[in-house]
């Protein structure tokens, strides 16, 4: 079950955004904050609009801020959910270990919160075990906090069958024994629903909002 707070990191191109959005209207959650300050694409606050029709609010930057600017400005709204302990957040973190820098300034609070890492084992330098555990090593150095599960979001665009997502769960698999994490979240496109057999985790299926073109 998910913790009232839930902060999602991953490498560029691991699908992070995408879920964050599902993961927000499937949780009915109060507000989506975006503090990807090293992606300039694919960003939560673009699809504010879709969020709002779920009444969900998106916390970015402030309002005399255009939504699409790459400065790496961050809000003091960004606070909100951990102040008001009556609503519950998805926050979508920039990649790997530079973008999971920012939980640092929320280090005085210690909520009910959840890190999680997103994995797609088809994208470079999250390949292997190996890979992906120094990655959650850096992650929690950078952060200053204990990443508390695994999302398997492995696949290769349209190409992607149920096998390659059992490819990417076998790894996560590996990772997951060895440092004592569980795999929360299984992802597959809604096109594969039906075909999956006994996954790991709470099954997710993804409706594409950020990159339908590519689907």
């Amino acid at each position: 079950m998910m913790k009232r707070l839930l902060f999602l990191t991953g490498y560029y191109g691991s699908g992070k955004t995408e879920i964050a959005l599902n993961l927000a209207i499937k949780e009915k959650v109060d507000y989506v904050v975006d503090l990807d300050v090293i992606n300039p694409y694919f960003r939560s606050r673009e699809s504010e609009e879709l969020l709002k029709t779920n009444n969900i609010d998106v916390i970015s930057s402030d309002k005399e801020h255009s939504k699409f600017t790459d400065l790496p400005y961050i809000s003091g709204r960004v606070f909100l959910p951990f102040q008001k302990e009556d609503v519950r957040a998805i926050y979508d973190l920039g990649g790997n270990d530079l973008g999971a820098k920012l939980l640092r300034q929320f280090e005085e609070y210690e909520n009910e919160i959840d890190l999680y890492l997103v994995v797609n084992v088809f994208r470079p330098e999250t390949q292997t075990k190996e890979e992906i555990i120094s990655l959650i090593k850096k992650i929690q150095v950078s952060s200053g906090r204990d990443v508390t599960g695994l999302i398997n979001n492995s696949n290769l665009l349209k190409e992607t069958t149920i096998q390659y997502v059992y490819e990417g769960e076998l790894i996560l698999k590996e990772v997951s024994n060895e440092l004592n994490l569980p795999i929360v979240y299984t992802c597959i496109s809604q096109r594969l629903v039906g075909e999956q057999h006994g996954f790991e985790g709470e099954l997710l299926p993804l409706q594409i909002y950020l990159r339908k073109k590519w689907f």
